[in-house]
């Protein structure tokens, strides 16, 4: 089928949608992305299309994503990548960007809008806060490409609604269906779309006891730190078995019941 509009999600885990779990869908997330498409598709001249796999770094992107984002033709792209990057022990900011910004020309010289993300502030993780400073070097020139090149921003580290901790999955690192469903809304709105995408009402945080919050951090430290560290130190990822969740351009509709 030929789409006259075609959105395009380009990344890692993130725009693949981990934390949002939904077992019918591909790699058996749902994500933001797919919520925007969904509202998109609603007019039957879009199509969607969604390569972005969990774990994945820029260089990985740019030789892997890159060529069929190219060959797809897409009207709007959306991409973030480089979350990986900065987690990494070591990395050269600068040689990273600049890599980034090679690859962002090619996507804006394809003529298609291009949306961008910085990343979040994570200032108040006790585990991953002590990268935030590698995140503002890397939003600064996020936020000088988009300016060269005409592509918008999400600009995820100033929208401070996601500071909430009811927005994020029990693994702290991605968000959960909550701050996914929110996501989409802000994208939406930053594309100009009037459809408006129902928030779900959060449930009070339970009060915790000094006692229980440390058992709490033992258990996500077991399930979710271990394998994490583990996988970097032996140069895996999660996402080495995964296949894009839509390869090629379809017309993603809502699910019933939702």
């Amino acid at each position: 089928m030929e789409f006259t509009n075609r959105y395009l999600a380009l990344g890692d885990s993130f725009t693949e949608g981990m934390g949002d779990v939904e077992p019918q869908r591909p790699n058996q997330v749902r994500g933001w992305a797919d919520r925007v498409a969904e509202v998109l598709c609603a007019d039957p001249s879009w199509g969607y299309a969604n390569l972005a796999i969990r774990g994945k770094k820029i260089n990985q992107v740019i030789i892997e994503q890159l060529p069929a984002a190219l060959a797809l033709k897409p009207t709007l792209i959306t991409l973030y990548v480089g979350g990986n990057d900065i987690l990494r022990p070591a990395v050269d900011i600068d040689a990273l960007m600049l890599r980034y910004r090679q690859m962002i020309i090619k996507l804006a010289d394809s003529g298609a809008t291009l949306v961008l993300f910085t990343g979040f502030d994570s200032g108040d993780s006790a585990i991953f806060g002590t990268t935030r400073g590698r995140t503002a070097i890397y939003n600064e020139a996020v936020r000088e490409i988009a300016e060269d090149t005409g592509a918008l921003i999400a600009d995820y580290w100033r929208w401070r609604e996601f500071s909430d901790l009811r927005y994020w999955a029990t693994d702290r690192l991605h968000m959960n269906t909550a701050g996914h469903t929110l996501m989409a809304a802000k994208v939406l709105e930053l594309l100009g779309n009037q459809s408006r995408i129902p928030l779900p009402v959060l449930t009070d945080a339970a009060a915790l006891t000094r006692l229980n919050k440390l058992r709490e951090d033992a258990a996500w430290a077991k399930e979710h730190l271990v394998p994490w560290v583990k996988r970097r130190l032996t140069g895996t990822s999660s996402g080495d078995a995964l296949s894009p969740k839509y390869p090629h351009f379809t017309s993603l509709q809502v699910p019933s019941g939702v």
